[in-house]
């Protein structure tokens, strides 16, 4: 035993220590597998769980109001809708900075489409107010340049707000005029921001906008005249003793027209936008904006739930305007239909193939994968050309006097005509899995149970039925799943009592752009099958779901 001790733990052939060579290998072991599975994994990521996750996001993300309006924003926390007026003239100062800047950048439609989605209406105004917001910036540019006829250089605004080393390296970038090199990114002058806050940040925006467009750098581009509007509200606002800490010749510029900026006529912002539009008098509108000013909300979720977000709370949306709930309803109840006709359909299909002899049997399998190396467009179309009124089916029940000419039946573009087609589509997705599983079950257990005495009905239902019933469970989820996601059959012969909620959902995406709301109802629609998932795996279990 001493031996033993004295001689130390194990070693392996190269002298490591037994212990940390064979953890060595195993570590090595692991690498070596999460290398094999990393495509895949990486695959999954960006195919499944990004998108995922990126839906989950864009279902609540609301950015772009206080990205586009962000002085509006902040101005309107301290007005309050229950007093029945519309903002002061802080909010609209602020609003008319906001707007000019957003028009200059081509943002206000995307604002006004966005906040259409809440309050119809309100994307007329912000197309009308973005052609005549300019206006305003025109107003005060022709009030400074009254004053001294270099306000209208842009060169005067670039060495005012400007870095010198900024104005240095722009001025060797012009003056090199090679196209491959990179124009010196725009850095604001130190302390300027401090005296002139709102000028400063909206030429900032101009500057990078100015380089970003790429044919004129911001030293040779004409101002924009939302600047001049910024530097009104600022020299409005400033002290004699912070302007004079700019110095220099733009120093002299800036105290010249905030002395004349005393003698001004006083404008009025909110006067100026209700000659634009009437609409910047209505309460709603800046209610609207207000609820959907923080930078994420719940809005699309409420929206999805036939719900909305006023000044009050949460209030159910006007009765014409609630579908989803609706949609939602039909989409479970027809899509738990078409699942019970496939299992219908599908089960007896699935036991002669499964009791029929090899040959006979795969024929019998061809004709059921048939369905897939047909074009699922044309057998959509197929069923529309079979249903319809003037159609065959209806045709051969006329010829047959089963129905009267002038009482042909209705078919088509209703919740019948969606059943049926969708039956027909996913019948194979119930008959495989079905059809696997009872190929596994030995036919002597029905033998046995006969010759015990079982009847036929009785050997089926207690013998061969519960050992179906794990492919029935397979079958059954998968084409469930699929039924609720299918837009393009209903589509074409459900009409308006037979599409599902995936039509709406695709119809956000592609045509409505409302891509929050289209997200917001695939992620509820993503945890009500979870949520059926869980119950499904609470009453029959998952492990009893098998594919053979």
């Amino acid at each position: 035993m001493s031996d033993i001790t004295e001689a130390g733990p194990m070693r392996a052939a190269d002298g490591t220590p037994l212990k940390k060579s064979l953890a060595r290998a195993l570590r090595r072991q692991k690498l070596r597998a999460l290398a094999l599975i990393a495509p895949l994994l990486i695959f999954i990521l960006v195919t499944f769980i990004a998108p995922i996750a990126d839906m989950l996001f864009r279902s609540v993300e609301n950015q772009i109001v206080r990205d586009t309006l962000p002085r509006t924003v902040a101005a309107l926390k301290d007005w309050d809708a229950a007093s029945g007026e519309v903002p002061g003239e802080p909010v609209f100062a602020g609003l008319a900075v906001d707007f000019q800047i957003a028009a200059e950048l081509k943002n206000h439609t995307k604002l006004g489409s966005r906040l259409n989605y809440e309050n119809p209406g309100i994307s007329s105004l912000f197309r009308k107010t973005g052609r005549g917001a300019e206006d305003i910036g025109k107003t005060f540019m022709d009030r400074f340049v009254d004053v001294n006829e270099a306000w209208k250089k842009s060169g005067t605004w670039a060495t005012l707000f400007g870095d010198d080393k900024w104005l240095a390296d722009q001025a060797a970038w012009a003056a090199a005029k090679d196209k491959d090199a990179k124009e010196p990114p725009f850095k604001l002058r130190e302390g300027v921001a401090d005296v002139l806050p709102v000028t400063a940040s909206t030429y900032r925006t101009f500057a990078r906008a100015a380089q970003q467009d790429g044919r004129k750098s911001p030293v040779d581009t004409k101002p924009w005249p939302v600047l001049f509007t910024a530097l009104g509200q600022d020299l409005a606002n400033a002290s004699p003793e912070s302007l004079g800490a700019l110095g220099g010749e733009n120093g002299a510029l800036v105290q010249e027209v905030a002395t004349a900026v005393q003698g001004f006529e006083t404008f009025g912002y909110r006067d100026a936008f209700l000659d634009i539009d009437k609409g910047w008098g209505d309460l709603d509108k800046w209610e609207t904006i207000k609820a959907y000013s923080p930078p994420y909300t719940p809005g699309y979720f409420l929206n999805a739930a036939d719900l909305e977000k006023g000044p009050d709370g949460i209030q159910a949306r006007p009765e014409q305007q609630r579908i989803y709930v609706t949609l939602f309803i039909r989409t479970m109840w027809m899509s738990m239909l078409i699942t019970f006709s496939c299992l219908l359909l599908g089960y007896p299909v699935a036991w002669l193939l499964a009791n029929l002899r090899s040959s006979t049997a795969n024929l019998l399998m061809i004709l059921v994968l048939l369905p897939f190396w047909t074009s699922l467009l044309v057998r959509t179309s197929a069923w529309k050309v079979l249903l319809q009124q003037q159609g065959v089916i209806n045709d051969v029940l006329v010829w047959l006097g089963l129905i009267d000419d002038a009482n042909r039946l209705i078919m088509i573009n209703n919740q019948f005509g969606t059943i049926t087609a969708m039956t027909h589509i996913l019948l194979p997705f119930m008959i495989l899995p079905l059809y696997s599983v009872m190929k596994t079950i030995p036919p002597s257990y029905l033998r046995a149970a006969k010759s015990l005495g079982a009847t036929n009905w009785t050997a089926f239902w207690r013998v061969y039925f519960p050992q179906s019933v794990p492919g029935i469970g397979a079958g059954s989820i998968l084409v469930f799943i699929l039924s609720i996601g299918y837009y393009i059959t209903p589509e074409i012969v459900g009409g308006t009592r037979g599409v599902f909620i995936s039509n709406r959902i695709a119809y956000h995406i592609s045509s409505s752009l409302n891509w929050g709301l289209a997200a917001a109802l695939g992620t509820i629609l993503l945890a009500l099958v979870l949520l059926l998932y869980y119950v499904y795996d609470k009453i029959v279990g998952i492990d009893n779901v098998k594919l053979g």
